[in-house]
């Protein structure tokens, strides 16, 4: 028994990918488009001892396992990671090749998430987003473009450039919220300030945006500045909860929603519901699941479970919710629910965006952040593009208006419909 035979017999005859090994073994249909490389006994050692997405992602990550070709065909294993099962033979071949000692796991790559203290509180929540967002901005920009957006574009053909697309998000957002000169809007989760600017500089809102992130915050400053927008945009360091300065015409959140918890949904909503003022708008823009969670790799799993390479090392203690969960929670804290969106294929086209940014930007992305974190990012982001494609995932926006004794101020046929 040789590695790529272990490979092949575990994934299957119909594995969509080729295999070769540090033991000269290979595998696999001819001509397929990728290649699964395992370069040392440690990619086999890591998948034997977590024998499913995290396995193969901490071997991604610390480069023992490698992926040449076509990264997204190569995800198409993902399906056979998902249901992945050793049988007692296997487990046998597995043995004899990676020895008793190969069964004590290796400690993860540095670019796994350890996060302490009680889950959604104030610090461990920043604590999270730091792991995240705090990489370098540099890095983000060679992965997200000149637009520094890290949220879902909006396409209105598929070849719609990457920053028109990103611009077009910004706008209708800004119609479906009804911003007008001199309207007071929170941007909550405010990322590197391209809402708050875009808010700003084409509908002359007085935008206050909220991050955790500390590079965010300063490089979103410096980015008003040099919009020429500084005295309409203020840009804090702040937690969303502790933002207590309403009333507001109108609140965006885009992409932040990700990382409160299910635990903290309605003091989320409620504390929307507080800044705002009689008939003002929420727009919610965030990721969710279509009934059962899916793991990012592919495969059911609960809410909070910890087998879940994203959970390890990208979003730590990020939740998705079913979209019904998200309007019913807004509306038991006294919002009514007007429009929702489903834009999932919109994310798709963004996210093959940013890997051909990443791949394109590779060595520069690799000396900004290092060669583990960028194969983090390599991974998630082709994964989710996949995910999104196949309706794994969804992205929805959400608007919600805050009761005005029946008056809701919405045009009887908005132009976003």
């Amino acid at each position: 028994m040789n590695v790529a035979s272990l490979i092949e017999s575990v994934l299957g005859a119909d594995a969509p990918v080729a295999f070769r090994a540090y033991d000269g073994s290979s595998g696999g249909p001819a001509g397929a488009p990728a290649t699964l490389v395992l370069r040392s006994p440690d990619a086999l050692r890591r998948l034997v001892t977590a024998p499913n997405e995290v396995g193969f992602g901490r071997a991604y990550v610390a480069g023992d396992l490698d992926i040449e070709g076509d990264m997204f065909a190569a995800l198409e294993l993902r399906n056979h990671i998902a249901k992945l099962r050793l049988n007692v033979e296997q487990w046998r071949d597995a043995l004899l090749l990676v020895g008793t000692s190969g069964l004590r796991p290796l400690p993860p790559p540095k670019e796994e998430a350890h996060l302490r203290g009680r889950r959604h509180s104030k610090q461990r929540d920043a604590a999270a987003i730091a792991h995240h967002y705090d990489v370098s901005n540099e890095f983000y920009r060679h992965v997200l473009g000149p637009s520094m957006t890290y949220s879902c574009a909006v396409f209105s053909t598929p070849t719609t450039s990457l920053e028109d697309a990103q611009a077009a998000k910004y706008e209708l957002v800004c119609t479906k919220l009804g911003l007008r000169p001199g309207m007071r809007l929170l941007d909550i989760g405010c990322g590197w300030g391209g809402m708050a600017v875009h808010a700003a500089k084409y509908h002359g809102a007085q935008v206050v945006g909220v991050t955790v992130s500390g590079r965010q915050a300063e490089l979103a400053e410096k980015r008003a500045v040099d919009a020429d927008v500084a005295d309409l945009v203020e840009i804090r360091l702040q937690d969303y909860r502790d933002v207590h300065d309403g009333p507001f015409d109108a609140i965006s959140s885009i992409g932040m929603f990700e990382h409160v918890g299910l635990s903290q949904l309605e003091t989320y909503f409620e504390g929307c519901n507080a800044l705002l003022r009689p008939g003002g708008r929420l727009l919610n823009h965030a990721i969710a699941r279509p009934g059962a969670k899916r793991s990012l790799l592919g495969g059911v799993r609960p809410r909070f479970a910890r087998q879940s390479f994203v959970d390890r090392f990208v979003f730590p203690d990020g939740e998705l919710h079913e979209v019904g969960s998200v309007v019913s929670a807004m509306q038991r804290q006294g919002f009514e629910a007007r429009h929702s969106e489903n834009l999932r294929e919109h994310y798709a086209l963004t996210l093959r965006r940013w890997v051909h940014n990443l791949e394109a930007n590779w060595h520069d992305a690799v000396a900004e952040a290092g060669v583990g974190r960028a194969r983090v990012w390599r991974l998630y982001m082709a994964a989710s593009a996949v995910n999104f494609e196949d309706a794994n995932i969804q992205i929805h926006q959400v608007l919600g208006v805050k009761g005005d004794h029946g008056r809701s101020g919405m045009p009887l046929r908005p132009s976003f419909s």
